[in-house]
């Protein structure tokens, strides 16, 4: 794999994690984001992806302050910030780049407006979130199923407009139980977009078992890593030594 991803997901200004999406289940890890950025930085991230929980809820962008001022502090070392969450307009990609952000992923918009995703790809670069129950895409932040799985909606964007796909399996995020290896060998096999994995790594092993996997001579881009970190279960030096498998490339692309 090329890249990991230290997750900060963000809840009333506050870092928390939920458990298999359930807005119910939530842990808070913190109330200082840009400091949890900063540490994950420290530790030698090179990217750190960032998700407005509210936004996705409700399409209202409730922590977008929260965010420039992560973009903020890490752009002084370099390193990049992927943010998601409620993005659902051009307008809304655009004030996320003004803010910094370097990739903006857009997940319920890009299902219910196909449209919107090569019109932010023309001002800046897009990552399709599909948040998937087994095989099939959830949308408004987990909480209603498409009705259509993850293949067939991939197949419907054009790989040029899109910089990457974020694939999280539902069902293992917030678990640690493990990554669902098998989705992500299906999407490396359907496409010739970047895909990340996220959802349900635990420990460093299951980082090193997604960096293994290939298919057709083509690995994953990256992985996203969240309660496995904030709990100890695995520090992002160690996680970055796991993802830096067979084949890995500099992860600051």
């Amino acid at each position: 794999m090329t890249a990991l991803f230290p997750a900060i997901d963000l809840r009333g200004g506050r870092c928390v994690r939920l458990t298999q999406g359930d807005y119910d289940r939530e842990t808070v890890y913190g109330d200082d984001p840009v400091r949890q950025a900063r540490v994950f930085a420290d530790a030698g991230a090179r990217w750190v992806h960032v998700v407005d929980l509210d936004a996705a809820r409700s399409g209202e962008p409730t922590n977008r302050p929260v965010i420039a001022a992560i973009a903020a502090a890490l752009a002084v070392d370099g390193v990049a910030v992927q943010t998601g969450g409620g993005v659902r307009s051009v307008e809304a990609a655009a004030a996320l780049f003004d803010a910094g952000v370097r990739r903006v992923v857009v997940g319920t918009a890009a299902i219910e407006t196909p449209e919107l995703v090569p019109a932010i790809a023309a001002s800046g670069r897009v990552v399709l979130g599909l948040d998937v129950h087994g095989r099939d895409v959830a949308v408004r932040g987990w909480e209603r199923s498409s009705g259509r799985s993850i293949l067939e909606v991939l197949a419907g964007f054009d790989p040029a407009s899109l910089d990457a796909v974020v694939a999280t399996q539902i069902a293992v995020d917030g678990t640690l139980a493990g990554p669902d290896l098998g989705l992500y060998r299906e999407l490396l096999a359907a496409t010739s977009v970047e895909v990340i994995a996220s959802g349900g790594v635990g420990r460093a092993a299951d980082l090193a078992a997604l960096a293994a996997l290939e298919v057709g001579g083509r690995r994953l881009a990256g992985a996203i890593v969240g309660k496995a970190i904030y709990d100890g279960a695995c520090t992002v030096e160690d996680a970055l030594a796991a993802v830096a498998g067979p084949g890995a490339l500099d992860g600051g692309r």
